[in-house]
């Protein structure tokens, strides 16, 4: 028997009334890939991901991790799983250090309750010292140690990015969904996360994204999911995609990707 696919989306719809957001859109990630979804704007890509992360549930089809159905589960019983998420607006506790902001992605794996933190209790002691040891970890295995003790809202927009993904990974994920990563940064910081987005993909995490950016997809991702208008219109490798004509034309009505978005090696 084959080994199901790290993650799937099939058939999944999603209805407000008589809008159409999503319509009967399949994706498949494999372990190990770099899963760009794209698409104009009001294309549906978030509204596609919060059904598949539980944030939003589809009005039809079904959602897989590992085989295993996640249709129905509630976001935090699908972050247990193995499926952590971030959103396009950053989402940190700015007057926390970034250490404190990573240590609270452990809630799901912590046992204490409201009354071991209450009284100190030993679960509570030992949960706390597994949180600080890992959440050290963390820090340094994605290159934030210099930033360990800083106030989240005092770090550069680029670095919050990186300390919310870092506090993702605190979920020990199998898979991560970034929504918009790179939006509202400078070219320079866009490519410092393009970078570090491959270098968790090379320590093991399956990553799929979405993003305006095109040079940033065509540069970081290895399989590309196009929407429009709530349709899958395209899907397959940067090179097959940015030639497909259903993609040019959702993009550019009648023209062709920039060279840079073509050839762009960052």
């Amino acid at each position: 028997m084959s080994t199901p696919a790290l993650f799937e989306a099939k058939n999944i719809c999603k209805y407000f009334g008589g809008l159409k957001a999503v319509q009967q859109v399949d994706m498949t990630i494999e372990r190990g890939d770099i899963y760009g979804i794209i698409g104009p704007n009001g294309a549906g890509k978030t509204t596609f991901f919060n059904a598949c992360s539980g944030i939003d549930k589809p009005t039809k089809g079904h959602v897989y991790l590992e085989g295993e159905e996640i249709t129905h589960l509630a976001p935090e019983q699908i972050a247990k799983k193995g499926m952590a998420r971030t959103f396009q607006n950053i989402k940190l506790f700015r007057y926390m250090s970034v250490l404190e902001n990573v240590k609270i992605g452990f809630h799901n794996q912590l046992k204490s309750t409201l009354f071991d933190a209450i009284l100190h209790t030993k679960t509570y002691k030992q949960d706390e010292a597994f949180a600080a040891e890992r959440g050290e970890q963390i820090i340094e295995q994605v290159g934030l140690g210099p930033f360990r003790d800083t106030l989240a809202g005092n770090l550069p927009y680029g670095v919050q990015r990186k300390v919310e993904i870092a506090r993702a990974l605190a979920l020990d994920p199998k898979i991560i969904l970034l929504d918009e990563p790179a939006a509202g940064m400078n070219p320079s910081e866009t490519h410092n996360l393009m970078k570090f987005i491959k270098d968790l993909n090379a320590q093991g995490y399956t990553i799929a994204v979405i993003e305006h950016d095109m040079k940033f997809v065509m540069n970081a991702c290895n399989k590309i999911l196009v929407l429009n208008f709530g349709q899958k219109i395209s899907e397959g490798g940067p090179s097959e995609v940015q030639q497909d004509s259903k993609v040019i034309e959702a993009y550019f009505g009648k023209g062709s990707f920039t060279e840079e978005g073509r050839h762009g090696n960052a």
